[in-house]
């Protein structure tokens, strides 16, 4: 539908009102195409089918109040919150540049197993969305990355039924203090406060389900201020995301609306370049076949 937004549940209401379902049309569009993202996506084929059948319904049949412009709504990330965030270190030139820059060889188990950590639900934020640089660290960082929320619940899946368990993709800018990150990791464990951060995991514009893409050739690029800072493609990526959730849900149950990053793209971050972003500064992250995420870093005073 272009560039419009559609209200699904509101959609699949009027669709079940259209054929005879009035009385019960809310509760049962409520119950498959649910406004929370977690909810819907425990759906499972179910919420995916009715949320197809309302999309085609509006196509068809404009119902006021379901189809919005971009420009009258305020994106939120996929998932605003969602049930837990692994982020990887899954590109291979990435970890070669880190060569070149430390002088620190890649650790051999790199190439054994997807290394991930854990970061804060309760930071992300969308497109559009500030970002608040903190006040202890004078390197704040945008990482070029993008990701996979997961869709359906499982544990030791495998390589191959993998691909089923992701709900779609969506671009992920991983915030990070690099001034504060090496003393962390020196003292074995982090990051914290190099990732930790209000408004430090950005996740958007929107979410692309895997049967209208595929990942494995996508041009990454960021700009700052409008100007190319990084330009990669995924291409480079050592470990699929199916390895990945095959490797994660060994004796560790994934659930909908768990994400998981692929870690930084090469040449994807300032800390790379030697080249650092400022306050006041836009970030703009673009993924093909995605979109664009565009957020602006701020300073703010509050303290509280």
């Amino acid at each position: 539908m272009d560039d419009r937004i559609i209200d699904l549940n509101l959609a699949c209401r009027a669709q079940l009102i259209s054929e005879g379902q009035t009385g019960r049309a809310a509760d049962i569009a409520n119950a498959l195409v649910p406004s929370d993202m977690i909810e819907f996506l425990t759906g499972g084929v179910l919420s995916r089918e009715a949320a197809d059948a309302a999309l085609a319904f509006i196509a068809n049949s404009p119902v006021r109040d379901a189809v919005h412009g971009m420009d009258d709504v305020r994106l939120l990330a996929p998932v605003p919150r969602p049930t837990s965030i692994r982020d990887t270190l899954s590109f291979e030139g990435h970890m070669i540049n880190f060569e070149r820059r430390t002088g620190k060889k890649t650790p051999p188990r790199w190439y054994e197993t997807p290394i991930y950590y854990k970061g804060n639900c309760a930071s992300v934020v969308g497109h559009g969305a500030d970002v608040h640089w903190p006040d202890y660290t004078s390197k704040f960082d945008y990482e070029l990355e993008f990701g996979i929320y997961i869709g359906k619940q499982g544990r030791n899946i495998s390589e191959a039924d993998a691909r089923n368990h992701i709900a779609g993709y969506t671009i992920f800018n991983d915030m990070s203090a690099r001034d504060v990150i090496p003393g962390e990791v020196a003292m074995f464990l982090g990051p914290a406060k190099g990732k930790d951060m209000d408004t430090g995991n950005v996740m958007g514009p929107c979410m692309v389900t895997p049967d209208e893409l595929d990942v494995s050739n996508l041009d990454m690029k960021a700009r700052v201020n409008g100007e190319v800072w990084s330009h990669s493609n995924t291409n480079d990526m050592y470990w699929s995301f199916e390895q990945i959730i095959a490797y994660i849900s060994k004796f560790e149950t994934l659930y909908p609306g768990d994400f998981i990053g692929s870690g930084t793209v090469e040449n994807g971050c300032g800390d790379e370049m030697e080249r650092w972003i400022n306050p006041g500064d836009t970030v703009e992250l673009e993924v093909e076949g995605i979109g664009t995420l565009k957020n602006k870093i701020i300073k703010v005073s509050d303290k509280s």
